[in-house]
């Protein structure tokens, strides 16, 4: 069954932020969002060539954009408060900028590092941070929910500093909702892997990304409209009482190696 194409009951008017929110994932956050009528003010680092659109019930609806880059904590700041003045209030936060490329470890520069770290892990908090600022004193408070990864639950050869600050996203959640409760509730999204327009860079050609979504037991990858309805759960007065909150998107995980490696499964089963 795929993601239903329909508005999220409880979103309409909502006012949401979604970090790096132009292109892939983040787009289709906003999307979602959108066609749930929710109004969506995204930012990057760079001006997009298009902005995430969505058919509503009233029309079209296209999110409005602002130049950040969110690793510097000034400019988190007044993307938060961009999104106030824009909309007279901030209902939900999506924290999803974040990425690394392939580096080993081993040779990767400590700057490289830090970088990533930064990106992954601190720009988070800086969004947060600014953004609890606001709903702390909203009568409703706020929903903030930060994407993570599954890198960050498993090992992550490769791209080691990024596994690392997911896994430390995923803590950073859960100690945030106790500090911030009841007004601010603060969860997290675990996807695994997840089908864009980048899907080529990550895993081949094609084919490379088919024998990827056939290790998954759904037999697909999840798309940015999966991640969009995990997003919109939480940030609904259906989740209410979800806070500090891990939900993994992952289509029933990664088998295990051994599945592959071990000897050929008798033809009789074992009694």
């Amino acid at each position: 069954m795929q993601p239903v194409d329909q508005p999220f009951p409880g979103i309409s008017g909502c006012r949401v932020i979604v970090t790096g929110g132009t292109k892939g994932i983040g787009a289709g956050i906003a999307r979602g969002f959108l066609r749930s009528g929710a109004r969506v003010l995204v930012c990057g680092r760079n001006d997009p060539a298009s902005l995430p659109a969505a058919d509503t019930a009233e029309g079209r609806a296209t999110a409005a954009f602002t130049r950040a880059d969110v690793r510097d904590p000034e400019q988190a700041r007044r993307l938060i408060a961009a999104g106030l003045d824009l909309f007279g209030g901030v209902d939900v936060v999506i924290s999803n900028a974040g990425g690394s490329p392939q580096a080993p470890a081993a040779t990767a520069s400590p700057r490289f590092h830090a970088r990533v770290i930064e990106l992954n892990l601190i720009a988070p908090l800086h969004v947060a941070q600014a953004a609890n600022e606001v709903m702390q004193d909203q009568p409703d408070g706020g929903s903030i929910i930060m994407i993570g990864s599954v890198s960050g639950a498993r090992p992550s050869p490769g791209t080691a500093a990024y596994g690392a600050a997911k896994a430390g996203l995923h803590h950073l959640a859960t100690s945030l909702a106790i500090e911030w409760g009841p007004r601010v509730r603060v969860n997290t999204v675990v996807p695994g892997f997840v089908a864009t327009e980048d899907s080529a860079g990550h895993y081949g050609d094609a084919d490379g990304v088919a024998a990827v979504a056939a290790t998954v037991p759904l037999r697909r990858m999840a798309t940015p409209d999966d991640v969009a309805d995990a997003c919109l759960f939480l940030a609904s007065p259906r989740a209410a009482y979800v806070s500090g909150a891990c939900l993994t998107l992952h289509g029933g995980g990664e088998p295990p190696a051994f599945l592959t490696a071990a000897l050929p499964v008798p033809e009789e089963p074992l009694r």
